[in-house]
């Protein structure tokens, strides 16, 4: 006769401890209350100037800043100069779906320049879209700070960015800021988000097809923020640039003379920036710039291939081929 089965002891469940909510930010009933700032009334009123119309005036929810939603000429709105690249693949779907749906649901940021253009920050795929539909009009978020227009690269996380992206980003907001604010560069880390990024961007500026991957690993380890004036900064990051690039064509030639003996790999280029990178053995040693691209090209102009395995080409990994 077969066993009884044991009934099963109905598990219990961990009740999550409960916490004291927290009270932050403005009342949705309060977000239109409150004495509204001199330069939220002057920006209304040149927004009606320039043949725009006023839609609501209102508090940020959280930080409580004033700003406009306001409805704004098409032909008056442009992306900030220093984003990413414009995707046609991405307009055309983009203008697809909007044109399926019948409406246009998501306001972009702008912020009005000196003369009297409206700078978007994270819309420029959204304007693409508008204008290939052939729209007139565009729903914005109108900031009367300038700043918020540098600032929101941080908040742009909708579509992960690539290195080259990224990088191109950070040097055109650093070349704009130049011009704007001369507060030294380390004082930009949030905008910057790291010093590598800058010396990489300028680097795909002289040569769009750099294969930034390779080189990032050891930029991030000798790249710090300086404390020079962000336009005299941007002259030394010109100048590490160009040994990067220098540096770049030592190691092309090494690949091709590998490519030469047979070897192929998408990651032949990582793997010789890997094997003659000082610092591959010094986990946490901190070193010069100068000191370790010198020393990288050194390497690089007396690579021997003839020394190279199969077997060591083939397990290496790293950034392929851009």
């Amino acid at each position: 006769m077969a066993e009884a089965k044991t009934a099963k002891k109905p598990r219990r469940s961990r009740k999550r401890p409960e916490t004291a909510p927290r009270s932050r930010g403005i009342a949705a009933d309060e977000l239109g209350s409150g004495t509204q700032p001199a330069a939220l009334t002057r920006l209304a009123e040149v927004v009606e100037t320039d043949g725009g119309a006023v839609l609501a005036r209102y508090r940020d929810p959280l930080g409580g800043s004033w700003q406009l939603l306001a409805g704004l000429p098409l032909d008056l709105v442009e992306p900030t100069p220093y984003q990413r690249d414009l995707s046609e693949a991405h307009v055309t779907r983009l203008s697809a779906a909007i044109d399926k749906l019948g409406r246009y649901l998501d306001p972009i940021v702008a912020v009005r320049t000196d003369e009297g253009r409206y700078w978007t920050p994270n819309g420029n795929h959204r304007l693409a879209a508008l204008r290939t539909l052939g729209a007139r009009s565009v729903v914005a978020i109108v900031v009367p700070e300038m700043e918020v227009a540098h600032r929101i690269l941080l908040l742009n996380t909708e579509k992960a960015h690539n290195l080259r992206e990224r990088a191109l980003e950070v040097i055109r907001l650093a070349e704009n800021l130049a011009e704007l604010d001369p507060r030294p560069e380390k004082e930009f880390e949030s905008e910057f988000e790291e010093p590598s990024l800058l010396t990489i961007g300028l680097c795909y500026q002289e040569n769009g097809r750099f294969a930034g991957g390779a080189y990032h690993p050891v930029l991030k380890r000798i790249e710090k923020f300086l404390s020079s004036p962000l336009p005299k900064a941007l002259e030394t990051r010109r100048e590490r640039a160009a040994r990067v690039l220098e540096l770049d064509d030592a190691v092309t030639a090494a690949v091709k003379e590998l490519k030469t003996k047979g070897f192929e790999s998408p990651y032949l280029r990582a793997f010789v920036v890997a094997r003659i990178n000082p610092l591959r053995f010094k986990r946490g040693a901190k070193a010069d710039f100068d000191e370790t691209i010198e020393q990288m090209i050194a390497a690089a102009r007396r690579f021997d291939p003839g020394r190279i395995r199969a077997d060591q080409v083939a397990r290496a990994g790293g950034a392929p081929e851009e």
